[in-house]
């Protein structure tokens, strides 16, 4: 990637959900630039912080606080600590999130309630508590949004996560609308099949998953953690300081046209 290794130097980011598959490479990147990073999760600090420590992240640069971003008072507390450690922040990441694949007929009320809590309310909490801290310490920043390619192309048997995503990419575009004239920025990364996490794992275990993901992906591979990295790296970066409101999609091709079932 192109950009400076000090790139993001002086920048604090928050991220939700950053000891995930994508979301320690994400941290991995930001702090590879120069960006000290408040990393949450739900993990404990012992296996938070030896899951970043294995990927090679320079500790120096981290702050870990699991908290629950489904609860406000946890949010508020998360974004409290953020601040006392590395000072005002800059970018907020509201990229937790959670699937639970099986068709749409056979969810549950519970798992439609804890996908729509996990995706969308800990975006909104924590979207509203970053940007509430960047109003009172006079920061013109940014907020980015994981979004995702089915957002506008819904993927079988994934129906509330499709859905959740949706609702993600108009609450993003409400804060960007909202906030704009008070110098606050939000955007959104939408990637496609990622090589890590759930979708690796279905595609190397089913083979009628891989067969539809092949044929749902243009560039012909799945997509490599790297080139959801570098997407936020360019969000967090003064190179797009003109955004707001915007989706960057970095889906391989995914999203150029629905694909029939393999």
């Amino acid at each position: 990637m192109v950009f400076c290794n000090d790139a993001l130097a002086g920048l604090h980011i928050v991220i939700s959900g950053g000891c995930g598959a994508i979301g320690v490479g994400i941290v991995k990147k930001l702090t590879e630039h120069g960006a000290n990073v408040t990393v949450n999760d739900i993990l404990s600090y012992q296996l938070a912080t030896a899951r970043l420590s294995e990927n090679g992240i320079d500790m120096g640069k981290i702050n870990y606080v699991k908290a629950d971003l489904t609860l406000a008072d946890e949010t508020n507390t998360l974004v409290k600590v953020a601040r006392e450690q590395f000072g005002s922040i800059h970018v907020a990441l509201c990229h937790i999130g959670m699937v639970i694949p099986k068709p749409l007929l056979t969810y549950q009320a519970e798992e439609w309630d804890e996908t729509m809590a996990v995706n969308v309310r800990t975006a909104f909490l924590l979207g509203k508590a970053a940007a509430g801290s960047m109003l009172e310490d006079g920061v013109k920043g940014q907020l980015i949004f994981t979004t995702s390619w089915v957002a506008d192309v819904p993927w079988p048997e994934i129906g509330p996560y499709n859905a959740s995503k949706a609702a993600m990419k108009q609450l993003m575009r409400s804060f960007a609308r909202e906030l704009a004239d008070k110098g606050i920025r939000a955007n959104a990364v939408a990637p496609g099949i990622v090589s890590v996490g759930l979708a690796k794992q279905q595609w190397d275990t089913d083979a009628t998953y891989r067969a539809r993901a092949q044929k749902a992906i243009p560039l012909g591979t799945m997509q490599p953690l790297d080139s959801v990295a570098n997407a936020f790296l360019f969000l967090c970066s003064p190179a797009a300081d003109y955004m707001t409101g915007a989706v960057l999609l970095v889906d391989g091709g995914c999203s150029l046209y629905p694909m029939d079932n393999a």
